[in-house]
C-alpha cells in the first residue's frame, strides 16, 4: 500500500525538502506540492489524497484554517494531516484538529520517517476496519511495520518480533527468524506507539515484549525465547492485569 500525499509550504526550500523526504520514502506517493493552501484545497477536493504534510503559517489560507475545512468534510478520517512548522506554540491547536503528528522545523529524515510510519499504521488499521469482517476474524491489527535500518527501510512482520530492547540512541528488534537483532535508529517510546497494544507490552524502561511469544513467567521475570526480562516496578500493575487474564 502506498499513501497519496501532498506537500504544502510557502517557503520554497522547506517545500523542496519536504517533497524530497516524501519521494525517498517507499510507502509514500507524492502527487502534488503547493505553495499556498487555497490552491492545495482545490486539488485535494478533486483527488484522492490520504496524507497532507503542511506548514501552518501561510498567506491567504493558513494550514490550521485548511485543516478545519477538511475536518468538517464527510469522510475526513480518510485524509489526515501532519504539520511541519517552525512554531511549537501551534502544537495544541494541531491536536485539536486531530493532526496525526507535528514536525518541528528543522526536522531530520528520521523524525519525518517516524511521523510517516505512524500515518502508514493509521491507514493500515483504517483499511482493515472497512473490510468485511467475518465471524472468525480477529480484531484487525497491522501485520508489519517499516523500520529504518542503516540507510534503508526494512519491512518487519509483527508476528516475527519477540521483543524490543533499548540500546543507547537505538533499539534492538529481536526477531524469531534471525539470530541477530535489527538495530534501528529510533526510541523505545516510538516503538511503543507503533506496535499494537493488543499484542505488545512495555514491561521495563528498556524492554517491550510480544505477548504471544512469552514462554513463562516466574517471580516477575518473563522468559521470551533466550531472553530473561525483569518486569520493572512502573510496569508491574499493567503486566499483572494481563497475567490475570492469561491465567483464566
Amino acid at each position: 500500500m502506498k499513501l497519496n500525499c501532498v506537500a504544502i509550504d510557502d517557503e520554497p526550500l522547506a517545500l523542496d525538502l519536504l517533497s524530497k523526504f516524501i519521494e525517498q520514502t517507499s510507502f509514500l506517493n507524492l502527487i502534488g506540492k503547493f505553495s499556498n493552501g487555497v490552491e492545495a484545497l482545490g486539488f485535494i477536493n478533486q483527488n484522492e489524497v490520504q496524507l497532507i504534510f503542511m506548514d501552518i503559517q501561510m498567506p491567504d489560507l493558513s494550514g490550521m484554517e485548511l485543516a478545519r475545512v477538511l475536518d468538517g468534510k464527510k469522510n475526513s478520517d480518510k485524509t489526515r494531516i501532519i504539520f511541519a512548522t517552525a512554531y511549537h506554540q501551534f502544537a495544541i491547536e494541531g491536536y485539536k484538529v486531530e493532526a496525526l503528528d507535528y514536525l518541528l522545523k528543522p526536522y531530520s529524515y528520521e523524525e519525518f520517517l517516524n511521523a510517516a510510519t505512524k500515518a502508514f499504521s493509521y491507514f493500515e488499521r483504517l483499511n482493515s476496519s472497512t473490510t468485511t469482517i467475518t465471524a472468525t476474524q480477529e480484531t484487525s491489527t497491522p501485520e508489519y511495520i517499516f523500520l529504518k535500518v542503516e540507510y534503508q527501510l526494512v519491512k518487519v512482520m509483527l508476528k516475527d518480533i519477540a521483543c524490543v530492547e533499548a540500546y543507547k540512541d537505538y533499539v534492538k528488534v529481536h526477531l524469531l527468524s534471525k539470530p541477530n537483532p535489527l538495530l534501528s535508529l529510533t526510541s523505545l517510546k516510538n516503538m511503543e506507539e507503533l506496535l499494537p497494544s493488543s499484542h505488545f507490552m512495555r514491561v521495563h524502561r528498556s524492554f517491550i515484549v510480544a505477548l504471544d511469544h512469552i514462554d513463562s513467567v516466574s517471580k516477575n521475570v518473563i522468559q521470551v525465547g533466550n531472553h530473561s526480562i525483569a518486569v520493572g516496578d512502573n510496569y508491574k500493575d499493567a503486566f499483572l492485569e494481563f497475567l490475570g487474564k492469561w491465567m483464566n
